[in-house]
């Protein structure tokens, strides 16, 4: 069986392994606490050029108080909030009710229209940038809102959630479904009281994936959006910059604001997400 478990292997490949792991994670981890550093280090720590010693003093509390009180970093915080659950929602929805249609009915175009998910996730979105912007100026009134990135997000996460819900779909017994249909359940009761049960660990891992995607979002966050009442907080601390083109401590501070959310959900929803992507199938 591969991978073999670490305390069967030779002497030399345990030793290897001991020094090689921690190696990893402390370089792994070095930019990550680089930033942390920074962030509680003073204006003046900086100035004098103490850029990866230990600090000589520290304002942390400071620096990450100056971040909402000398920015519109609240504002920044709840668009993206606005912004990532409605469209983490209506991606899993969508792509849920799209994924059982797949999965267990049989129609004559199924095939293809799976062909369509497929294809359009190898789209690369950055040649969608003009026609899309254009379509949020022209056809849709959503340009500079958050409507804008609400809809585009879960228009374009629909194609690869829909593909990871249909496979995860496809393993369940169609002889359960058949049961139900015999004891007078419809589609949707089916579809409510069975399937949605079963699905849950895939559910909560795409929501984690979707979360960190969406709220991580940069490019699209420049192209739709250009006022501070609609930008997320990824393209608000690229537009603080160059309030705080000195200020390294805030600019540490402020992306240690914007990367927490994402981990702490991913902790919140840890175990869902390690059962989502494991447990693969349901077997009959």
């Amino acid at each position: 069986m591969f991978p073999r478990p670490i305390q069967t292997a030779s002497p030399g490949a345990r030793a290897l392994y001991r020094v090689a792991l921690p190696v990893s994670l402390i370089i792994w981890l070095l930019p990550l606490l680089a930033i942390f550093l920074t962030s509680a280090r003073t204006a003046q720590d900086l100035a004098q050029g103490n850029y990866w010693g230990w600090p000589h003093g520290t304002n942390l509390f400071g620096n990450y108080a100056a971040v909402f009180t000398s920015s519109p970093m609240g504002r920044y915080l709840l668009n993206s909030i606005e912004i990532t659950l409605p469209a983490v929602a209506g991606t899993l929805v969508l792509s849920t009710l799209a994924g059982f249609g797949l999965a267990k009915f049989r129609f004559r175009a199924s095939s293809f229209v799976l062909a369509i998910f497929i294809a359009g996730n190898f789209v690369p979105f950055q040649i969608l940038m003009i026609p899309v912007r254009d379509l949020m100026i022209h056809v849709f009134p959503l340009y500079n809102t958050i409507w804008a990135l609400i809809v585009f997000h879960s228009a374009f996460q629909t194609g690869f959630c829909t593909l990871f819900m249909r496979n995860f779909m496809r393993e369940i017994p169609d002889s359960l479904l058949e049961a139900a249909r015999m004891d007078g359940a419809g589609s949707f009761r089916i579809f409510w009281l069975i399937v949605l049960p079963l699905v849950r660990p895939a559910l909560a891992a795409l929501a984690v994936l979707e979360f960190t995607f969406i709220w991580n979002d940069y490019f699209w966050a420049l192209v739709l959006v250009q006022s501070d009442s609609a930008r997320p907080i990824t393209a608000g601390l690229q537009a603080l910059q160059g309030m705080w083109l000195a200020s390294w401590q805030l600019m540490s501070a402020g992306a240690i604001v914007a990367a927490t959310p994402s981990v702490v959900v991913f902790f919140l929803m840890q175990r869902h997400f390690i059962s989502g992507l494991t447990l693969g199938s349901v077997k009959e």
